[in-house]
C-alpha cells in the first residue's frame, strides 16, 4: 500500500524550515504540506512541482484558532528567534517557548501521528543562560505532556547555511567552530556546526510513519 501522509510546518521561513519544507515537497510519502506562517511565502523558494504546498497566513497571537490546520499526520515546529530580533525576553519566551507549546497541545488534541521541534544543544531547564533554560524548560514541558504521541526534540549546534540576515557574532561563533571542529569527538561531537539541510533531514527520520492513520 502507498503511504499517503500531510505534513504541518510552522517556521517555514527560517533557515531549517526552508530545508525541512523543500525536503518534504520532493518526500513521495507526503501529499500535502501545509506552512502556517505570518506572511505570504515567496513560491521561488520552495520548489513545489506536485503542487503539494499549502501556505496560510496566520496571526500567531491567535494560534489556537487554528486548530484544524494541526488535523496532519506531522507536525514539524521550526520556530525561533534570538533576544536581539525579540528586543526583549519576554517577546523571546513567546516565540520559543509558547508558540511552541501551544502547538504541542494542538497537535495532542488532534491526535497527531507524531511532534518534532527544533530545541538546541545544550537546553537545559536549570541552565543560567536565558537561551537554554527556556529551551530545557520547554523540552519538560513537552516531553512530559501526556497523549502526545512520538514528541521529539532536535538538539543542534550552530546552524550553518545561508540566512537572509547577517548575524555577525554567529558567524564568528562558526568561523571558530569550524576551526575546531577536528578536535570535537565523543562527547563533544554534539557541539559540532551542522547544516541546517542535515537537520531538516533528521526531524523528516523522527517522525512515525507507522501509524494506520497515514496508510491508506
Amino acid at each position: 500500500m502507498k503511504s499517503r501522509n500531510t505534513a504541518l510546518v510552522l517556521g517555514a521561513t527560517g533557515l531549517v524550515g526552508k530545508a525541512l519544507v523543500t525536503q518534504l515537497l520532493a518526500d513521495p510519502r507526503y501529499t500535502k504540506v501545509t506552512c502556517l506562517v505570518r506572511r505570504p511565502l515567496k513560491h521561488s523558494d520552495y520548489p513545489d512541482v506536485e503542487g503539494k504546498l499549502e501556505p496560510i497566513v496566520i496571526d500567531f497571537e491567535a494560534l489556537q484558532d487554528y486548530q484544524g490546520y494541526f488535523n496532519a499526520d506531522h507536525i514539524y515546529v521550526c520556530l525561533g528567534t534570538t533576544i536581539k530580533q525579540a528586543k526583549s525576553k519576554t517577546a523571546f519566551r513567546k516565540v520559543d517557548f509558547e508558540y511552541v507549546h501551544i502547538a504541542a497541545q494542538l497537535a495532542r488534541a488532534q491526535k497527531v501521528q507524531s511532534f518534532v521541534w527544533i530545541s538546541s544543544v545544550g537546553a537545559n531547564a536549570k541552565s543560567k543562560r536565558f537561551y537554554l533554560r527556556v529551551k530545557g524548560e520547554l523540552e519538560n514541558a513537552i516531553l512530559n505532556m501526556s497523549g502526545l504521541a512520538h514528541a521529539s526534540a532536535v538538539r543542534p549546534s550552530l546552524l550553518l547555511g545561508n540566512r537572509a540576515e547577517v548575524r555577525f557574532l554567529e558567524r564568528v561563533g562558526i568561523m571558530f567552530a569550524n576551526f575546531i571542529s577536528p578536535l570535537l569527538f565523543g562527547r563533544w561531537a554534539k557541539y559540532k556546526p551542522v547544516s541546517a539541510r542535515q537537520v531538516a533531514a533528521h526531524m523528516i527520520t523522527l517522525q512515525d510513519f507507522t501509524s494506520k492513520r497515514g496508510i491508506q
